[in-house]
């Protein structure tokens, strides 16, 4: 995996994965569109990522050394300009970091910051924030 982002770079654009409420038909989805950014594609991380509930309100996924999972995300082509407006949109303790994709692409994407998880509710059976939203409501 190159640790080089340029490749993933157009003119004016960069994909983003993203694993949460910025997801197609999701509450934060419409800041993503607002800048322009387009969908790309469904995916999935390496193996090594776990993911937590924010009370039940956003996702954080953090990289692992051990017991990580690949999560659901979504990559989509976000124009440079709006990097920083969407980030700036962004619940408390998510960042922008570098995401492993599962076919060995490396792009930028919401990550969580450790602190964000302590003592929140573990998800990570469930592989993604969409799936663990439906499980909730068939409670």
């Amino acid at each position: 995996m190159s640790s080089d982002l340029s490749s993933e770079i157009s003119s004016d654009t960069l994909k983003l994965a993203v694993n949460g409420t910025l997801m197609r038909n999701l509450s934060l989805n419409p800041n993503l569109i607002n800048v322009g950014s387009t969908f790309e594609r469904e995916a999935k991380t390496e193996p090594c990522y776990r993911i937590w509930s924010i009370d039940d309100r956003y996702p954080a996924m953090i990289k692992v050394k051990e017991g990580g999972v690949a999560v659901a995300l979504e990559v989509w082509n976000v124009p440079l300009a709006g990097l920083g407006i969407i980030l700036s949109q962004e619940p408390p303790g998510l960042a922008i970091g570098k995401v492993g994709l599962h076919d060995g692409e490396e792009v930028l994407g919401v990550i969580g910051e450790p602190l964000t998880v302590e003592g929140k509710r573990e998800i990570t059976e469930y592989g993604g924030w969409r799936a663990y939203c439906e499980a909730i409501a068939k409670r």
